[in-house]
């Protein structure tokens, strides 16, 4: 089991909002990561922005496009910190495009365990001049060292909407699979981003279904995760639903804000159900 001694280098930043199981720091990625301890982290999740110019909360564009070379050696920073903040058999994730996946995951090697390349699937990708058909995004997955914690989910199998068969012939093995199975690298299951009807800010934003799983995969009670681009909070609701500690940020108030009334719901909401599963007769 994870230690609950204090995850902080020294003291909690003084904007650190006491939040369920954990702290919100509404600050830029690295002086979240600056200001944990070496090796606290159980898993350290990263989804930053693209670099693709988007405006992300009160800031334009320009704030998500820089030169490749200062976006490259900001991660580098970033990636740095992860690994140092990460526990021996720590994992951490890195969501983003393939394109920099490689060239982000090429500084990783030698210092940490590439264990895969997930593909998540993308739905609505589309032709983009002569390049072909972009239909995922990666999710990397090292560990530093052996992973302490691994858990393989199993999931549904895939059945027809029609009929409600299977899609696939599993011949002699369907009895096998009644329960499920086995989980591999490339997740179609689910989208990597969350519907607009559920969506809490009008950016991107990814569901929770992709958070849970990285959680379930890696996580442990009581173990820490650390995200310093939390955004609208998915991945706090999967840590606080794993009983897991967390040290989130966002250099957006408005996204810490989100984050805060977001998991708030979230715990009002599982108070209330277990209180009318108590008083059902």
């Amino acid at each position: 089991m994870a230690s609950n001694r204090s995850y902080w280098r020294s003291r909690k930043p003084k904007n650190a909002r006491k939040l369920g199981r954990g702290y919100l720091v509404r600050c830029d990625a690295l002086d979240l990561l600056g200001s944990l301890r070496n090796e606290c982290a159980d898993i350290v999740f990263l989804d930053p922005p693209f670099n693709l110019g988007k405006k992300y909360g009160s800031r334009g564009g320009k704030a998500d496009r820089n030169s490749e070379s200062e976006y490259e050696q900001f991660m580098q920073s970033v990636l740095r910190e992860s690994v140092r903040i990460l526990s021996p058999g720590g994992a951490l994730y890195l969501y983003h495009l393939p394109q920099w996946a490689m060239r982000l995951g090429a500084i990783l090697h030698g210092e940490m365990t590439f264990r895969h390349w997930i593909a998540v699937s993308m739905k609505n990708g589309f032709v983009r001049g002569n390049h072909l058909y972009p239909a995922h995004y990666a999710l990397l997955y090292f560990t530093k060292g052996v992973p302490k914690t691994f858990n393989r989910p199993k999931v549904p199998a895939a059945t027809c909407r029609s009929c409600g068969q299977f899609v696939k012939d599993y011949g002699g093995y369907k009895r096998y699979i009644e329960s499920g199975i086995n989980l591999s690298d490339i997740w179609e299951d689910l989208s990597p981003v969350r519907h607009a009807k559920y969506k809490k800010r009008p950016e991107n934003e990814l569901p929770l279904e992709l958070t849970n799983r990285v959680v379930q995969i890696s996580g442990e009670k009581n173990g820490l995760l650390v995200d310093p681009f939390v955004g609208s909070g998915t991945s706090i609701i999967s840590a606080y639903d794993a009983s897991m500690r967390y040290a989130v940020g966002d250099r957006e108030t408005t996204y810490c804000d989100i984050t805060e009334e977001r998991l708030k719901e979230h715990i009002e909401k599982k108070i209330l159900k277990v209180l009318c599963a108590e008083n059902l007769p």
